[in-house]
């Protein structure tokens, strides 16, 4: 019994730490090459250096920590080739579900894209960035849904989070929304048209936004990014 309540505890120390830095570093509050400590961090949850360690582990898995023996922690940089990995194993993915979904689609369907696309307009109208991401993810999973590849929104979700702090670092992200609230409808649209290859030139036309924003942060903050 003893031993089952230490590892409780042990799982929820790391789970309360991953948790806090995951949230600092995809909301960009701690940025691309800032520096971590396994013995600062322990001292400010007030636990041992162990559950932080497993923590950092764990987030090293996301690719959002490097860590480097005998060398500081720090939240990883971007890495272009990463970045063209995501994007290229979202693309593949993304290409199918939507294909699925434009052959599935049914009435009922339909009206949950219209929905959707109702409250992205509100939400477009009222400048709001945080909702939109919100529904954003609620848009592409529907598409699973309707596709019935929810496995496939996995896959999405794994690489959409590699690039997210990249999307974060848009200063013009609120000017997009009209652009990304057109690509949702015309990809709606073609889905409930059954027109399978404008949906898919609608998705990849959807996912080709973030170029102008890569390259205006590489031209800003080049030290966010890992050397080639």
């Amino acid at each position: 019994m003893a031993q089952a309540t230490i590892a409780t505890e042990r799982r929820t120390s790391v789970d309360d730490v991953f948790d806090h830095l995951h949230e600092q570093i995809v909301t960009l509050e701690l940025k691309p090459g800032d520096r971590l400590s396994e013995a600062e961090v322990a001292a400010q949850f007030g636990i041992s250096r162990q559950p932080v360690r497993d923590a950092f582990s764990r987030l090293a898995n996301l690719d959002l920590l490097l860590i480097r023996p005998q060398r500081a922690t720090e939240v990883r940089r971007f890495s272009i080739r990463q970045i063209e990995k995501a994007r290229f194993v979202r693309a593949c993915v993304e290409k199918e579900v939507v294909a699925r979904a434009a052959a599935r689609c049914d009435t009922t369907n339909g009206a949950q894209l219209d929905a959707t696309l109702t409250i992205q307009t509100a939400a477009v109208e009222n400048g709001d960035v945080t909702a939109f991401g919100r529904l954003d993810f609620e848009f592409h999973k529907l598409i699973c849904d309707i596709a019935e590849t929810d496995f496939a929104f996995e896959v999405i979700q794994q690489e959409k989070a590699k690039i997210d702090r990249l999307c974060l670092l848009g200063r013009d992200k609120e000017q997009r929304l009209p652009d990304l609230l057109d690509d949702h409808q015309t990809i709606a649209d073609a889905i409930k048209a059954h027109d399978t290859d404008k949906a898919i030139a609608s998705c990849m036309l959807h996912l080709s936004r973030l170029d102008q924003t890569i390259e205006r942060i590489l031209a800003s903050n080049a030290n966010y990014f890992e050397r080639s």
